[in-house]
């Protein structure tokens, strides 16, 4: 994975005493065919796509997002058991998490849980890989295919409405520079402002 534009957003490394969590989905075949996601109680998140990536996309998550997602792990028993669902189903990319915390490590592995809070936990983690494949998606157009950055704000504007940005404050550097560069079509300047005062404005 290349390194992120996003120098400014890099974090504090993880405290190595406090709790973290760890998730990730392969999924031979799907785009991207991995996903790794780490993040501890202070907020400080990574995001790969290769488990072997040395340049993880560092990021931070707000406080009430860290409490939902780590108050999921509580109600789950710190994934002291089993998620997987007995019922027959298609695969679905094999889903890790895993919880750390001083001496406790707990870890399981499902494909498809019935479990609400298993559900919810796996969404949270699904959003997080949306917004930072949408960015990486975004740069890249910003950096080689001017033309398509119009596809790719439209997608994160989609995203942005239904809610499926996570920690959306990390592309505002980006959106911020697409706004001000005069070399970018006037329409996606506009819309780069646009979604950058709603970003901030928390709409």
């Amino acid at each position: 994975m290349k390194k992120a534009l996003f120098a400014l957003l890099v974090c504090p490394l993880f405290a190595a005493d406090g709790p973290h969590l760890f998730y990730s989905k392969s999924f031979p075949g799907s785009a991207p065919a991995y996903v790794e996601i780490t993040l501890d109680h202070a907020g400080n998140a990574e995001y790969k796509e290769d488990p072997n990536d040395d340049q993880p996309l560092k990021f931070q998550l707000g406080a009430g997002d860290v409490n939902e997602i780590f108050g999921l792990v509580d109600k789950l028993g710190r994934l002291n058991h089993a998620l997987e669902s007995p019922a027959k189903v298609a695969f679905m990319g094999m889903k890790t998490f895993r919880f750390e915390s001083g001496a406790e490590k707990n870890e399981v592995k499902f494909n498809f849980s019935e479990d609400a809070d298993a559900r919810l936990l796996q969404d949270w983690f699904e959003r997080i890989a949306e917004t930072e494949q949408n960015l990486f998606r975004l740069e890249r157009a910003v950096k080689y295919d001017k033309l398509g950055v119009d596809k790719a704000l439209l997608i994160v504007h989609a995203a942005f409405n239904n809610k499926r940005l996570v920690a959306p404050q990390q592309l505002l550097p980006l959106l911020d520079r697409i706004a001000k560069n005069e070399t970018f079509m006037h329409m996606d300047r506009e819309r780069a402002a646009a979604l950058s005062d709603a970003i901030r404005a928390g709409k």
